[in-house]
Order: C-alpha cells, then sequence, then structure tokens
C-alpha cells in the first residue's frame, strides 16, 4: 500500500508542477522578467523555507538547530547550494523553452533531458553508483524513447501546422531555438538532483523520512533562485522594465497568481520528498523516483498541451504518437520496480 500512496503523492506533485504555468497566463502587463522574478520568490523561497520549517515538526528543533547542522557540514552545504546555482541556468532557459516551444512540446524536451541525467549523475556524483542498478537504467532508457516519442510528435506538428497557426497557439513559437533551449535547459535542470544528492544527510535527527529531502530543498532552491534574481533584474535594467513593479493598479491581480504559480510549482519537490518516505521499502524506486517525477511533469505538461489547444489542428497520426509517448511514460514509472 505504501508503493501506491508514494506514487500517487508524486504525481499529484507533478500535476501542480505542470499546472504551474496557467496562473502565469493571468499575470497582466508585466515584462517575463519581472513576473519571473516575483513568482520566484514564493517558488524558491518562501515556500521551500516552510518547507524547511516543517521539517522539524516533532523533532523538538528549531530552525536555528537545522543552520547548525549545515554549518557542521558546510562542504555538503556549499555544495548543495552551487548545483542550485547552475540549476537556475536551467530554471532560467526552462522558462525560455515554454516560451518558444509551448507547455507541452518545452516540458516534454527539456523535461526529458533533466530526467535521464538527473537519476544517473545523483548517485555518480555522490559516490553512490551502487544504486545504478540495471533496473534504473533500463528505467532511464525507457524514460527516453517515451520522451522521444512526445519529440517526434512535436516535430510532426511543427513540419504540419502553418505559421499562423503555431503562433496562435504559442505566440514566440520557434522551433530551431526552442529545440536548443530546451536542451540546455534539461542539461542544466539535472543539477537539482545532484544539489538533492549531496544534501541527502542535511536534516535533524528524528525528522520523518517524508520530510527528510525539504531543508536540502531549499538549499538547491535558494541558490536557483540567486541565479535567476540577478538575470532578471539585469534584463530589469535593460529593457528599462522598472515601471512594472510600480503598476500598483496591477499588484493585487499579479501576486496572487504568482503566488499560486510558486506554490504549485514546489508541489513537485514536497510532492517527491513526501512520496520517497513512503518508499523506503524499495530502494530501487528511491534512486529512479527524480525520472519519476520528471515522466509524470511530462505526462500531464501534456495533458495540459492538448488542455490549452496546442496540439489543435495537427493529425489525426500525430496524436496517435503523443498518446503512444504518454503510455510509454507512464509504463516507466513502475517498471524498475517490476524489474527488481
Amino acid at each position: 500500500m505504501n508503493l501506491v500512496f508514494g506514487l500517487l503523492i508524486i504525481a499529484i506533485g507533478a500535476f501542480c508542477q505542470s499546472s504551474s504555468y496557467v496562473p502565469i497566463n493571468k499575470i497582466k502587463k508585466w515584462s517575463w522578467e519581472s513576473y519571473w522574478l516575483i513568482q520566484g520568490i514564493f517558488a524558491w523561497l518562501l515556500f521551500p523555507f516552510f518547507g524547511a520549517l516543517l521539517s522539524l515538526n516533532g523533532t523538538g528543533s528549531s530552525f536555528g538547530d537545522l543552520m547548525a547542522l549545515m554549518n557542521a557540514d558546510p562542504k555538503s552545504t556549499w555544495l548543495t547550494i552551487l548545483f542550485g546555482v547552475l540549476w537556475g541556468v536551467g530554471g532560467l532557459t526552462f522558462g525560455l523553452s515554454m516560451r518558444y516551444l509551448g507547455v507541452a512540446l518545452g516540458q516534454s524536451i527539456a523535461l526529458g533531458t533533466c530526467s535521464a541525467l538527473g537519476a544517473i549523475l545523483g548517485p555518480v556524483f555522490t559516490g553512490h553508483t551502487a544504486d545504478l542498478t540495471s533496473a534504473v537504467i533500463i528505467g532511464v532508457v525507457v524514460t527516453l524513447v517515451g520522451i522521444a516519442i512526445i519529440g517526434i510528435a512535436g516535430a510532426m506538428k511543427s513540419a504540419a501546422l502553418p505559421e499562423e497557426e503555431k503562433k496562435k497557439a504559442v505566440k514566440d513559437f520557434n522551433f530551431g531555438k526552442g529545440i536548443f533551449v530546451a536542451v540546455l535547459a534539461g542539461f542544466m535542470s539535472a543539477c537539482f538532483n545532484i544539489g538533492l544528492s549531496f544534501g541527502q544527510n542535511l536534516f535533524v535527527e528524528g525528522t520523518k523520512p517524508i520530510f527528510q529531502t525539504l531543508p536540502a530543498t531549499m538549499l538547491v532552491t535558494f541558490g536557483g533562485f540567486l541565479t535567476n534574481a540577478c538575470y532578471c533584474l539585469y534584463q530589469n535594467n535593460k529593457n528599462k522594465t522598472w515601471g512594472d513593479y510600480g503598476q500598483k493598479s496591477l499588484w493585487g491581480n499579479n501576486i496572487v497568481f504568482c503566488c499560486l504559480a510558486g506554490l504549485l510549482w514546489y508541489s513537485q519537490f514536497f510532492g517527491l520528498s513526501l512520496g520517497k518516505g513512503f518508499l523506503t521499502e524499495y530502494p530501487v524506486l528511491i534512486t529512479f523516483s527524480w525520472c519519476i517525477l520528471m515522466s509524470l511533469n511530462v505526462v500531464f505538461s501534456n495533458v495540459w498541451g492538448i488542455i490549452l489547444k496546442e496540439w489543435k489542428g495537427v493529425s489525426k497520426k500525430t496524436i496517435y504518437v503523443l498518446v503512444a509517448g504518454i503510455v510509454v511514460l507512464i509504463v516507466s514509472t513502475f517498471l524498475p520496480q517490476l524489474l527488481a
């Protein structure tokens, strides 16, 4: 039963993440750099901080005790933050991949690359290569196959639709630029799981297993926030968009939707932590959990892509290919446990 609960919680988190770009469409008259920074304050600072506080519930410890633990292991702490800074580059380009390819195709390619590299490089960088069993490797390969199939569907869509139709679904659609940005985003985004791997022991003794990765998540997202904040402020200065923050009439609406987007985004890693807590009896799935999360993110992002009519007007053949890729990804989430 724990297996079902664990996978279900990760799936809920993935659905929330895949939905996080929907509220952004409700933000009014702000430039990309302005709303990206504000939603980042919620997604990468506030909600991860509250998550880290929640991890102390029941341990009799304070947030100061958690900070003391991190100071006692500065190497792990700074490596976790460092890979968060590198992940921040992926976060920036990830947003741009949505801009050029749309929710479905952009997330599919970026998360596919992120899924495979994150699952493999986490154990490699931390010296736990024994965790990379044949079942995990096969699961990663099957995940990549599913991503590739969805990528083929995206290429078929790009080739078939006239330019004006592409622009209706995705205003700034640019297939070539989007593919490059999405692959870069996936490569750098894999650093998130590497950071989590370095910070896996940064929790106060007595913390429940379902909350143990939340302090490390806070450190990774903090590093990512630094990267994103520097870039967004640079863009504010370059594009002279400081005036966005002075539009008082928009703050009520825009803050609400930035907060909602941030909460939905953070839910994926909150769900990952809770889900892994239920999977402690399944070490293969613990190692593969990053891939599971990313695979489900792709599945739900394409569901949103269909809802948002990004696939409107394509042939039935293209839809069949898309559905086939989604099915392969769903199978990949539990395949390693069947092979273990």
